[in-house]
């Protein structure tokens, strides 16, 4: 055996006998989230009818657990003519009972959504203490002001969210001027026009050289980006010229997410745009921004090229303190993992880390470094599915429904496809949205993926919890945001040192927990955790039992709370969550 592969032998540990089996498996029938989704016709023609939606998991009525929202498409035809419309497709909130299932309550909470709904971004714009809920459609965006009663109230208009008639492609919630209050970034897609479709007889439109459907979006017009600043009174304004962030090539938007990637303590604003450079806005400190994506080196591949960029991941995959960045993209195209090396530069270490070729044959949508087996260093999620139906016909090797992946961390700079082993092979899905939670409580992390033309899946992960010791972290600003939304968690268990930051957006059309989940492996404390504020302020723990989830309240440190895990008995792995001894 080589020195690399003993190496990496004895990096690994799964299938051992010392190791359970992780098992991620479908529950999302008896858990009662079962509708069918719809995005234009089946036979899809138009751009329009092939992205799908997403989902944002949020807990709307703070009872410690967490609830899910699921964004739903419509039908052109539905646009053209919406009073003719009985039952058009509507957006669902499932309130999570802790036993396992879920309630729609959408119409009780009135947050049905209007159009064609796209994803949505979950986060406490006003700190009174209830997360709200902004979706953003094709159309019309909507802010659904929390009434803190169970309810929301459409505030848009006073707001001024709505965002006029385009096509938006992703949101993000963050402070970037640190005024304690979060301000707003919405992505552009495509200008699109339901009476006046583009026609496959407009373009030439192919994959692998035959003839398809669908068209776009390069030879289509691309729709602005708008940045919100929140005013703090309820209202936001558009400061997109004023803060330098005007997307002048319209390129296509899709995923967006705030991150600090040069370490100067602001947070950057990084936009994935389909066939176009990525942005990545440096945050100047002044309240304005510097595009530098194509310096800091993830504007394109490590060929130079421009990918069909749609998925974004954001965590720290080695361990070093510095937040990495994965990117899904088109078919027979390989999937990108940017490393960050520091002061703002990137490289694409995707062929060395082992991430390259297994993605090459699938289309990426969601993604997300989550840590599956609780060992502390992240792993990657992907959810994938082709937007052609006909691929199948035309092609013996391509797909349109495809299975997920789950990418290990091998602790060594590489990552092991593990999706076989974990029970993802099973499923052929035509995955769109996607965002993880460790919904019922028990200390791993579980997943919602969100299917075009079809039922969601929620792969609840069994075993997790058995493989490793965690913890989990929620903050509460008071300085900063109510959120804590751009709070930097460091985590110290032996010779474990994380860090992840409190983020929305990113993955696709969707937005993941607010709560951080950290796993410890064997370590039945962690030694230290440090809260970075955006005010500044560090909290400082030291000796934390595992397997708990803590609330951390800016400058007063741990707090009682509202975590409850499911009643013994309401789930399959429930009875095999490890204590500490």
């Amino acid at each position: 055996m080589s020195g690399a592969a003993a190496s990496q032998a004895s990096q690994s540990t799964r299938g051992s006998p010392s190791r359970p089996n992780i098992t991620f498996r479908d529950v999302a029938a008896e858990a009662g989230i079962t509708p069918r989704l719809v995005c234009g016709a089946t036979d899809k023609r138009y751009i329009l009818e092939v992205n799908g939606s997403g989902c944002v998991w949020f807990d709307y009525n703070n009872d410690g657990y967490v609830d899910l929202y699921i964004a739903n498409g419509s039908t052109i035809a539905n646009l053209r003519n919406p009073g003719a419309v009985r039952d058009r497709p509507r957006n669902y909130l499932f309130r999570n009972n802790g036993d396992g299932t879920f309630s729609d309550v959408t119409l009780r909470a009135g947050v049905e959504g209007a159009g064609w709904g796209n994803g949505a971004v979950a986060a406490d714009y006003n700190n009174d203490g209830f997360v709200d809920l902004f979706v953003y459609n094709f159309g019309k965006n909507i802010l659904y002001r929390n009434n803190g009663d169970g309810t929301f109230t459409d505030v848009t208009v006073q707001a001024g969210v709505g965002g006029g008639n385009i096509w938006s492609g992703g949101a993000a919630f963050a402070d970037y001027d640190n005024d304690g209050y979060l301000d707003l970034y919405v992505s552009g897609y495509v200008d699109f026009d339901i009476h006046h479709p583009p026609e496959r007889s407009q373009f030439n439109c192919t994959f692998r050289g035959k003839p398809v459907e669908v068209c776009g979006p390069r030879g289509l017009r691309g729709a602005p980006d708008i940045l919100y600043h929140n005013n703090g009174d309820g209202t936001f304004a558009d400061v997109t010229a004023k803060a330098g962030v005007v997307d002048k090539g319209l390129y296509y938007g899709f995923a967006v997410a705030f991150e600090d990637l040069d370490g100067d303590g602001k947070p950057d604003i990084v936009v994935l745009n389909d066939s176009n450079p990525n942005y990545f806005y440096h945050n100047k400190g002044d309240g304005t921004f510097e595009e530098v994506g194509a310096t800091a080196g993830i504007a394109y591949n490590h060929e130079g090229v421009e990918q069909s960029n749609m998925g974004l991941a954001m965590g720290d995959m080695d361990n070093d303190g510095k937040m990495d960045l994965f990117v899904t993209t088109f078919a027979d195209d390989n999937y990108t993992l940017f490393h960050n090396d520091g002061n703002g530069v990137f490289s694409d270490i995707s062929y060395p880390s082992g991430l390259a070729e297994p993605t090459i044959p699938f289309l990426g949508w969601a993604t997300f470094f989550m840590d599956y087996n609780n060992d502390g260093w992240k792993d990657l999620f992907c959810v994938n599915g082709h937007v052609y139906p006909e691929v199948e016909r035309l092609f013996k090797d391509v797909g349109y429904r495809q299975p997920p992946q789950l990418f290990e961390n091998r602790a060594n700079g590489k990552f092991r496809d593990v999706s076989l082993e974990v029970g993802l092979g099973r499923f052929r899905l035509p995955g769109r949205g996607g965002a993880f939670c460790d919904y019922d409580n028990d200390g791993d992390v579980d997943v919602c993926i969100v299917n075009i033309d079809d039922r969601p899946v929620l792969l609840r992960n069994d075993g997790g919890n058995v493989a490793g010791h965690w913890l989990q972290v929620k903050t509460v600003g008071t300085k900063s945001n109510r959120d804590g939304i751009g709070a930097l968690v460091k985590v110290v268990a032996g010779n474990l040192t994380q860090h992840d930051r409190v983020r929305t957006g990113g993955s696709f059309l969707s937005s993941n927990d607010l709560r951080l989940h950290f796993g410890l492996g064997e370590h039945q404390e962690a030694d230290s955790i440090e809260v970075h504020w955006p005010s500044g302020t560090v909290d400082r723990l030291t000796h934390v039992a595992a397997n708990q989830a803590l609330v951390v309240r800016e400058g007063q440190g741990p707090m009682p709370s509202h975590y409850r895990p499911f009643a013994a008995g309401t789930r399959g792995s429930a009875s095999k969550s490890r204590t500490t001894k």
